[in-house]
């Protein structure tokens, strides 16, 4: 299976799916799709909604919960576990079965977003300028949406050399990804995220510029020396993460140094409300 994997937003739930590019289908997390009918942000608590739907359903011979799918997915721990996951077809069955006002603007979504997904297969511009909306919305400036994209378009020859050499998707991407941001930053992607007050949130949106610029530098040195030594494997690859991590690193030293500001910030785009600094 050759996926595509991403996140899409759902009136601010945040949705996991997968892109099964030879089939053409879409693969959603239910529990993300539960979370957001019943507009529940306690993962738990949609979790146990979900285990007692499920149950439900099976006593009662509902096809639905036999067709859902067990793929991994990345929680909010950074790891991947096994999620159920279902097509649009049988999502839409399911949520036949959740008493929630939310049950028809969701089919319409599932909808869109399919069809978003077909636009971007014929023409990739339009996931980028998505993306640029998205962070426009948000409020983001254009310089950080400027390294947002490079530093996202640097993140994905990273990973496309993992690709084409023998590194698996998912846990052993985490693997590296953890290894260079630890050489880098002297903490690891948990931590960072703990730091920023962040759960479910994709750390990188909530990244500073600088934050931005060395995560950037850290995955194009990674990359580069992995290209020169021809690496494989997710063995031989923590070799060129190690050492890319450590030239963003002493850069990130010598620039503290020179400033004396600290270039690791527990400052965030969460909404106001919440208690740690936000970005500007």
């Amino acid at each position: 299976m050759d996926n595509k994997k991403s996140l899409a937003i759902f009136e601010g739930f945040k949705i996991r799916r997968i892109y099964d590019e030879q089939k053409e289908i879409w693969y959603f997390s239910v529990i993300d799709i539960i979370a957001a009918l019943i507009e529940q942000t306690d993962f738990k608590k949609a979790q146990s909604y979900w285990t007692t739907l499920k149950n439900r359903l099976k006593k009662e011979g509902n096809e639905s919960v036999t067709k859902c799918d067990k793929l991994k997915m990345q929680s909010a721990d950074g790891k991947f576990y096994k999620t159920d996951v279902a097509n649009v077809e049988t999502i839409l069955r399911l949520i036949q079965s959740v008493p929630s006002k939310k049950a028809e603007p969701i089919k319409l979504w599932l909808a869109k977003v399919g069809y978003e997904r077909m636009q971007e297969m014929s023409d990739p511009g339009q996931a980028l300028n998505r993306s640029r909306e998205y962070w426009q919305k948000m409020g983001r400036s254009e310089k950080w949406i400027q390294q947002r994209m490079m530093g996202q378009e640097i993140r994905n020859k990273l990973t496309d050399y993992w690709k084409n050499n023998a590194v698996k998707e998912q846990d052993e991407y985490a693997i590296l990804t953890n290894i260079i941001h630890e050489e880098w930053s002297d903490l690891s992607v948990k931590e960072h995220k703990n730091l920023k007050n962040l759960k479910t949130q994709n750390l990188r949106d909530h990244m500073s510029d600088a934050e931005l610029v060395f995560t950037a530098l850290a995955e194009l040195s990674t990359r580069q020396i992995a290209e020169t030594m021809q690496t494989k494997g997710l063995e031989e690859n923590k070799v060129p993460a190690k050492k890319g991590g450590k030239i963003a690193k002493h850069a990130r030293l010598e620039l503290e140094a020179k400033t004396g500001k600290g270039i690791i910030t527990d400052e965030n785009f969460l909404p106001p409300d919440k208690p740690q600094k936000r970005l500007k």
